[in-house]
């Protein structure tokens, strides 16, 4: 005897609850990974339904084929970032900062996000290339007593103490590691709040050999580490000297190069009150 099962439709409610959203998006994961990694064990996708939050959220409807583009597209960018590789992203506007305790201001990117603990007064980087980011530092008001930016000397002079600053910075007790850093510009500007800025432009090179411990010459190939640009624009106030430095791939400099030059032309030191 051959037995028919008929299967009510399913009925899906106008308005999602915040409980029932989470579950159903969840559900895609699961499919989706099965889907990208055939070999994942069961255990792994168990996990990955075990992690999903409940968010609250306002109703909205996604087909299958917009989900599992939006999924796919996240498990390939997390694939990218995950090998380090530098991709460099497209604008997308700016936020201000500005710090009324040490008396400092700046435009970045909004799509950089903070870093605390650091070492600098403030820190923020490129979610997506790591080595992309922005730092303020400050001498202390204890130990400086700077009147204006020229108490550096000339621009030329400055950017030969910020070269002599970074390679100190980044000396490496690792055999074989060799740095070449050269200045690449330096200038002066009063900007709008009639106070005078130094830029100073350097790029640093890292080679390294791939096996540092051969004893023949031609088992030890150098190569190139990376290769960055430093931006640092230096200002004073308050008796104290202010640097503002950016770090970046010299190819996403090129790539970004009028977005990073509008952070750098935005940095403002500022009077505190006593």
């Amino acid at each position: 005897m051959v037995s028919v099962i008929f299967f009510k439709p399913l009925t899906v409610p106008s308005r999602f609850s915040s409980s029932f959203l989470p579950t159903t998006i969840c559900a895609a994961k699961l499919e989706t990974a099965s889907f990208v990694s055939p070999h994942s064990s069961p255990q792994s996708l168990r996990s990955s339904t075990i992690s999903c939050k409940a968010h609250t959220t306002t109703a909205f409807t996604v087909s299958r084929r917009d989900a599992f583009t939006a999924l796919l597209s996240g498990f390939i960018a997390t694939q990218i970032h995950s090998q380090g590789s530098a991709l460099a992203q497209p604008s997308v506007g700016f936020r201000e900062y500005i710090d009324f305790f040490d008396g400092y201001s700046l435009t970045y990117p909004k799509n950089w996000i903070q870093v605390k603990g650091a070492g600098a007064d403030i820190f923020f980087r490129d979610p997506y290339v790591l080595d992309e980011n922005l730092s303020v530092d400050i001498s202390s008001p204890s130990s400086s007593n700077y009147k204006t930016v020229e108490d550096l000397g000339t621009p030329e002079d400055a950017g030969k103490k910020m070269l002599k600053q970074y390679l100190t910075e980044f000396m490496s007790t690792r055999l074989g590691v060799r740095r070449e850093a050269e200045i690449l510009s330096t200038s002066s500007r009063v900007a709008d709040d009639g106070r005078m800025y130094y830029l100073v432009e350097v790029n640093i090179k890292s080679y390294a050999n791939n096996n540092e411990l051969a004893v023949m010459p031609e088992e030890r190939v150098v190569r190139l580490e990376w290769d960055r640009r430093y931006l640092s624009v230096l200002g004073v106030e308050n008796n104290r000297l202010y640097e503002l430095r950016l770090q970046t791939p010299e190819n996403v400099f090129r790539e970004e190069e009028s977005d990073l030059r509008r952070v750098i032309s935005s940095f403002r030191v500022n009077k505190v009150s006593a």
